[in-house]
């Protein structure tokens, strides 16, 4: 496997919790028989993996890492054997440094270096995969690692640098897809989108609307965040006004946006916590504060259950696509109790009210076709390293002994009954 940005930036001191590195994490590449036996026994139907882009093209373009590809090739087997459907992401924010070191995203060729990537994976494993992702969060890699410098690669670049940026990971996103699609004829296509759900502190019509508005408004600070500037040049073909009202300097060339148009067939949403909105003196949109002492994660976000059900919401209702949840879940304090246990009861109570809202949002005509949970072990939690355990699986990484924690069980149930439990 070739460096990434990640690689580079974890290694590096005071970029991450303790100086934690993903050199080993939970070893799944050695492990990977006995993780996809734990999903099995859960019951799980599918299980989102990420192929990290440097271990098949080391550089980021040219030569295939032909045994790091076979990895990917044994663990989809693995799965389909266990019975579980594969939903592969192909970009999941590990970089390849050498790309990067000849510009990476701020280089267009970028883009085709992402289809060239693309084009490795899929015929790889494109006949067995039928669910694709081309992105995670593209709005968080690049704004932590291009703005804020919080995550790899560490920039703090200005808002000319950043939009030039965002431009060419949506051209590679559309190129990816078109290759997607050119080597997988039946191919579902999306991506994992990071939304801050807007929802209505009081749910009457005025502040609906008012959530509505929030939800895709655009301005100086948060503009980069908003979907709607992610998603619509995706599904409309077009950036929104306000983007080019706030961020003028765009690097579009003709023909761009036909290319990034692409006909996703669900939209991938990752929602853990949102906003709620209520109206100012002028009964303009306005975020109403928490109440003090507001449950909080472990990653200090607000628990908002209602984020599952606005957010789908919203967003099937400006693009009229399925809805996939492709990451919800909790950082929760976890370990291995006297009793050889990991009781997590705040993850089972956190995703009972969260999985009840996105059933309502599917009682209200929202199309939701799936859940992932995030995730399925404890894992390197980027610059937060190996404090924030989010996983059904409690991960000792010192031995890499996994436990199955109490909300495994718990999920095992709630797969076996489709949720209904979790209405009684």
């Amino acid at each position: 496997k070739g460096l990434s940005v990640w690689d580079v930036f974890s290694h590096t001191e005071g970029k991450t919790w303790q100086g934690d590195n993903g050199d080993i994490a939970c070893d799944h590449y050695h492990l990977y028989k006995d993780d996809v036996a734990l999903m099995k026994k859960i019951g799980l139907q599918a299980y989102r993996l990420s192929v990290s882009y440097p271990r098949v093209l080391p550089d980021g373009y040219g030569a295939i890492n032909e045994a790091g590809l076979s990895f990917y090739d044994k663990l989809v087997d693995e799965m389909l054997e266990a019975g579980i459907e594969p939903y592969v992401t192909l970009f999941h924010w590990d970089y390849p440094y050498e790309a990067y070191c000849k510009g990476g995203w701020l280089n267009r060729d970028s883009a085709n270096w992402f289809a060239e990537y693309t084009d490795a994976v899929t015929k790889a494993l494109g006949d067995r995969v039928t669910n694709w992702m081309t992105l995670n969060e593209p709005s968080v890699f690049v704004n932590l690692g291009h703005s804020s410098g919080e995550h790899a690669p560490g920039e703090k670049w200005n808002d000319k640098k950043v939009m030039r940026v965002i431009h060419h990971v949506l051209l590679a996103h559309g190129k990816s897809t078109q290759v997607i699609r050119a080597n997988v004829p039946d191919a579902k296509v999306s991506l994992a989108q990071a939304v801050m759900a807007m929802y209505p502190v009081v749910e009457d019509d005025a502040h609906i609307e008012a959530a509505r508005q929030a939800m895709w408004h655009i301005n100086k600070d948060w503009g980069k965040w908003n979907t709607s500037l992610w998603l619509d040049p995706i599904m409309k073909g077009e950036y929104p006004d306000a983007v080019h009202q706030v961020f003028p300097d765009f690097p579009i060339e003709s023909g761009d946006l036909e290319i990034i148009n692409t006909d996703l067939d669900w939209i991938g949403l990752n929602i853990y916590f949102g906003s709620q909105i209520g109206l100012d003196e002028n009964a303009q949109p306005a975020p109403s504060a928490f109440k003090d002492g507001h449950p909080m994660t472990m990653m200090d976000w607000h628990v908002t259950p209602k984020a599952l059900y606005w957010g789908p919401k919203f967003v099937h209702e400006r693009y009229n696509k399925p809805i996939i949840i492709t990451e919800n879940g909790l950082a929760s304090m976890d370990w291995v109790a006297v009793d050889g246990k990991v009781h997590d009861a705040n993850r089972i109570d956190y995703l009972t009210r969260y999985l009840r809202e996105f059933h309502r949002a599917g009682q209200d005509g929202v199309d939701i076709a799936g859940y992932l949970q995030w995730s399925i072990m404890d894992n390197y939690e980027w610059a937060e390293g190996y404090r924030k355990r989010f996983g059904l699986i409690h991960v000792d990484f010192e031995t890499l002994e996994r436990t199955l924690k109490d909300s495994a069980y718990w999920y095992s149930d709630v797969i076996k009954s489709n949720g209904d439990h979790l209405l009684e």
